[in-house]
């Protein structure tokens, strides 16, 4: 794929490039250490369970807020990954080692990071266990568990990956099979699932649908390729704007779209998916496939579901204003986990980030959280290996857009946002605590423009 530096002709583009540049000076100077190594206490001030996206940029922030000396991170992995960009990995368009970082360089200097998993919430007493045994309790906690993938709710996963033809874009055990997949594509059909449950990057899954067609053209195997997209919902995409912009793709580039029709088996010796249509329960199909790309069912961390944070549905219990919990006040939840009723994405996570740091500073010092979170998130719809349609919306399914253009249309701009923007911001400013948001980048763009 042609670098980024090569591809600087328009002015928007070049601002990009400028930024990155700049970025680049300042990092040096925001360069985080590995985790310190005290010994770990057993009371925090900020406990942070969840060394993801959500839990690495609040410890960074509350750092600032408290001292590092007051700050853990609960996190039993020993790798970082920046997962938007799998995407591109699945489509051969990016490298796997470039969504990775070990977790010890993330973690903000001077805190505490305790190697572990957790196994139990008791937010009734301030204090949670971990798998060694610990009991850590707390004066604020944050949860930033993230979302689990179930590929065993589908018969036949996940040990169907085993096979060729077959991959997914939401594991770092799978991602790389999409892109071997696309690559071994001869004749047939290339089928593309999105499950009947919430997910990540509700945008994700077609996504690839797109680049793979992007590529059988590229590679001259469209006229063999049937590719149809086997969706559980009811809609292309939940926003109208965006979701017309796709349809006229959806007909122009000859995609087959089958709504309300979910992924229940894999029978991965036989290149067969079997789906349930969602109106008719009971009533199967079976299908077979020379390619197949699963989204896995998705659900709530296990520890969560029997939680006293969770809700009924197994989800952290926040007001989706202030992000505080709705019966602990000082409990706290961010990105994924939570019932914030908006989609699940990095974006969404540093958007709440700047709202959640400024409603746990106002909680810390006795006074009402003033800032409400609208639920911006954000999807770059990537349609091709050039092509992005970047979509911005809030809580009301309206769009929310950061730039002076129509974002309803596919864009070479959008997609460098996407494939080198968007990554560098991740690791240079998102996880240091210093991107909350578009706003910054919208002001950026305005000064650029001037």
């Amino acid at each position: 794929m042609t670098p980024l530096v090569a591809m600087v002709s328009s002015p928007r583009a070049r601002l990009f490039a400028c930024f990155l540049r700049l970025g680049a000076q300042q990092a040096d100077s925001l360069q985080l250490h590995t985790g310190a190594g005290l010994a770990a206490k057993n009371h925090y001030e900020v406990l942070v369970l969840g060394g993801g996206s959500g839990g690495i940029t609040m410890a960074s922030r509350m750092k600032r807020r408290v001292g590092a000396e007051n700050v853990a991170i609960i996190e039993p992995s020993e790798r970082h990954f920046y997962q938007p960009i799998w995407t591109l990995v699945g489509a051969g368009a990016k490298q796997l080692s470039s969504s990775v970082q070990p977790t010890a360089s993330v973690i903000p200097s001077g805190v505490e990071w305790i190697k572990a998993r957790v196994v139990e919430l008791n937010p009734d007493k301030s204090c949670i266990h971990t798998d060694s045994g610990k009991e850590i309790s707390y004066k604020y906690l944050i949860i930033a568990l993230g979302i689990q993938l179930d590929y065993e709710k589908i018969k036949g996963l996940p040990e169907g990956f085993a096979h060729p033809k077959i991959g997914s874009n939401y594991s770092v055990r799978t991602v790389e099979k999409t892109w071997k997949a696309l690559q071994d594509f001869k004749e047939g059909n290339a089928i593309f699932t999105f499950p009947n449950t919430p997910i990540k990057c509700a945008g994700a899954p077609q996504k690839i649908m797109y680049l793979s067609e992007a590529y059988f053209r590229k590679t001259g195997k469209r006229s063999k390729a049937n590719i149809i997209f086997n969706t559980s919902l009811g809609v292309i995409f939940g926003v109208k704007k965006y979701a017309d912009a796709l349809q006229k793709i959806i007909k122009e580039r000859n995609l087959t779209v089958n709504y309300k029709q979910n992924l229940i088996e894999v029978r991965a010796d036989k290149q067969e998916a079997v789906f349930e249509n969602l109106d008719k329960p009971g009533e199967t199909q079976v299908v077979s496939y020379e390619m197949l790309h699963v989204t896995p069912p998705m659900s709530p961390p296990d520890v969560l579901k029997t939680s006293p944070v969770a809700d009924a549905a197994g989800w952290v219990d926040v007001d989706k204003e202030t992000l505080q919990h709705k019966r602990y006040p000082n409990v706290f939840g961010i990105g994924d986990c939570t019932n914030l009723p908006t989609s699940k994405t990095a974006a969404a996570v540093a958007a709440q980030s700047g709202i959640l740091d400024r409603t746990i500073s106002l909680i810390m010092k006795n006074e009402k959280p003033m800032k409400k979170y609208d639920g911006y998130t954000s999807c770059p719809l990537v349609t091709g290996y050039n092509r992005v349609i970047l979509a911005e919306f809030d809580y009301s399914s309206q769009p929310l857009e950061t730039f002076p253009f129509d974002q309803g249309k596919e864009r070479l701009s959008m997609y460098l946002m996407k494939a080198d923007l968007m990554p560098f911001l991740y690791w240079n400013m998102m996880l240091r605590g210093y991107w909350g948001g578009p706003a910054f980048l919208r002001k950026l763009l305005h000064l650029g423009m001037s």
